[in-house]
Formats: C-alpha cells, structure tokens, sequence
C-alpha cells in the first residue's frame, strides 16, 4: 500500500514546482549570480617609498551588469612575489580568493585605518611586509559587497623593488620678500650604496610653523626651488626628498633634515610726496601727501640747514601727514625732506620726498 501511493505524491510535487517556475515566470527573467558581482578595483599604480611599496586604487561603484554598487564592504589587497623580469602570474578568484597570491590587506569600507582612504573612492596601502631588493611584486585587488559576493580580480600592477637614493646633500633656505629660495646638491649614491644611475627628480616638502612636520609637496626637476607668495614673518620649514626614475616604477628616497626660513618684508613703502614748508611766529610748519603703503607705521622727518646734511629731526605717526618744527633760528634758511616708515620686523623705510626750503621768521 504504502508503495502505491508513490506515484500520487510524486505528481503532485511536480504540479507544484511547475506552478512555482510558472509564478516566477511572470516577474522577469533570472538573473545569474555571476552578472550581479562587484566589477574589479581601477586605476592601480604603484612607487616605492624608501622601504615599502605604496599601492593607490579606486574602488569600482557599479556591478558586472551595470548596476549601481551601494553595498561595497570589503576591498582586499592581494600580492605575489616574483623574480624581476619574469612573467606575472596570473590572477584568478577562487573560492573567494585570489589563487596563488597571498592577502596583504582586508579594508573595511565601513572602517578603514587611518590614512588608507584617500577620498572620492581612492584608497592607499604602504606594503613593508618581507620587501627584498631585486625583486618583483605583482598586485591584485577584489571588492567584496555585503553578501560576501567576490568580483574578478583588477588588473595586474607590476612593482620592481629598486634601491631608493638617499637624501639630497647640503640642503640650504634663503629668505626673501614673501619667498624662500631653496638649494641643494644631488646624492651621491643609492640607499644600498650602489652609485647614482639614470634620472633623478627631486619633491620639495613644506611645512607652517616652526615644529610642522613638512609635508605639502611640490615636485621640481633641478636642484633649486623658489617658493612664492608666502606670509613675511611667518616660519617655514623644508626637506627635500631624491626621486630615482625608472622606466617601471619612481623609488623615492628618505627626506633630508629639515631647514627653516622666515620671509621678511624687504620693499620700502612709496614716499610722501608734495612737502610743503609753511612760516609762522617761532616754527616751520610742515604738510605733505600720505604715502600710498597699506602697512604704514610712521613718517619721518629730515631737516638740513643751509647746505649741510640731513638730520632726523621727528617723526608723525601714520595717519598724520604735518609735522611743526619749533626748533628753529629767526631768519636761518632749511631744508626738509620727508619719508615712510613700514611696520616690517625690520622697517623699511622710502626714499626721501621732495625737498623744500624756508626761511624761519
């Protein structure tokens, strides 16, 4: 009996799941797993950085099928050791997994470390496991969404591990009127002591204050660099880094110690100008027009008697544009002359005005 009501229970069954794939059949065609995968990380590119290797990529935002990736989680980094010159091994996910290289990094997009993210879906990962000289490192990198669905692996970025040259020699900073000029000589050798060989470039680095690390950077091909449009007064502090430029990749070397410099304001202020010298009962009355400066600290005043020389005699405070010379002979003659001071750490002071001449009273 029980084997009789077999045949029965099995048509049933199918009548089912023929109704399901029917049902299912109104909603759309599937969709394979395969075509909803995250598409691969972009742009990979690599330099050395004395002794590591720093790998940039962009995290992909759409999936295989062209749809928006809003759940990416995980980018991992994945590296596989080679003689330099050899062919790189090819990158294929398995089991999540890229076979054959190892896993280097795992970064969280929902808390990555600090300094890996570098904005607008670019990441940064400093690789010093196990470098050796003379070898070859291929990089690959997976993205990873919330499903724990794996995307085919980026394409493949070859780094060569060179010897990064050493810090440039005799690095010098020459304050100027809102600039620095900065000098130095090229090194003479590479970290690991073998001689200089092919081009070198140079990155200058700058910091604020007297105690910030420098870190803005500007690259330079010679061996000297004015740095413009600064603040006076206001302490800058340089290092300057060596690049070794190699066909397959840029080894930057160790930064050189650091060198300080304050611009200071070197310009005088424009002159007053239309000096006048008016008589009155026991004085000399002066007035002339206010220097154009916007940094004006005072004005000073120059009296010559007869055909003698110059001598400061006073000074009126910015905003004050007449001076009254009290100190004066009846019917003696004198000349005045009058200049702009600036408010520089150390002044700056006009050429003189013009000259008038008066006789006291």
């Amino acid at each position: 009996m029980g084997v009789g009501r077999r045949p029965g229970r099995c048509l049933v069954a199918l009548a089912l799941a023929a109704a399901a794939i029917a049902g299912c059949g109104k909603k759309g065609p599937p969709v394979t797993p395969e075509s909803r995968l995250p598409l691969p990380a972009s742009g990979l590119r690599g330099h050395v950085d004395e002794d590591s290797i720093v790998v940039e990529w962009t995290n992909p935002r759409t999936r295989t099928d062209g749809t928006a990736l809003r759940d990416l989680a995980t980018v991992k980094l994945y590296r596989h050791e080679e003689v330099d010159g050899a062919p790189p091994k090819p990158a294929m996910v398995s089991f999540g997994r890229v076979a054959g290289y190892d896993e280097i990094a795992a970064v969280r997009l929902d808390a990555p470390p600090p300094g890996v993210g570098l904005g607008d879906g670019r990441m940064r990962w400093i690789d010093r496991r196990g470098l050796a000289p003379g070898r070859r490192y291929v990089y690959v990198a997976t993205a990873t969404d919330s499903t724990g669905r794996t995307g085919p692996p980026s394409a493949r970025l070859s780094v060569p591990f060179l010897a990064a040259p050493r810090a440039p020699r005799g690095v010098q900073a020459t304050a100027g009127d809102r600039q620095v000029t900065i000098t130095w000589e090229p090194p003479l050798e590479l970290a690991d002591g073998s001689p200089i060989s092919g081009t070198l470039t140079y990155v200058v680095l700058r910091g604020v204050g007297p105690d910030d690390p420098p870190s803005v950077a500007t690259p330079v091909s010679g061996t000297s660099y004015v740095d413009g449009n600064l603040d006076n007064e206001t302490a800058y502090r340089y290092a300057v880094r060596a690049v070794r430029v190699d066909p397959r990749v840029s080894a930057f070397g160790a930064p050189s110690a650091p060198v300080t410099a304050t611009p200071e304001d070197t310009t005088p202020p424009g002159p007053p100008t239309n000096l006048v010298a008016v008589p009155s009962p026991g004085a000399l009355r002066l007035a002339w027009s206010p220097s154009p400066a916007d940094d004006l600290a005072l004005y000073a005043v120059y009296r010559a008697a007869g055909a003698g020389a110059f001598i400061r005699i006073g000074t009126a405070l910015a905003g004050t544009t007449t001076f009254i010379d009290r100190d004066v002979r009846p019917g003696a003659a004198y000349r005045y002359a009058v200049t702009a001071i600036d408010r520089s750490r150390r002044p700056n002071e006009s050429v003189r005005s013009n000259e008038v001449t008066v006789t006291a009273p």
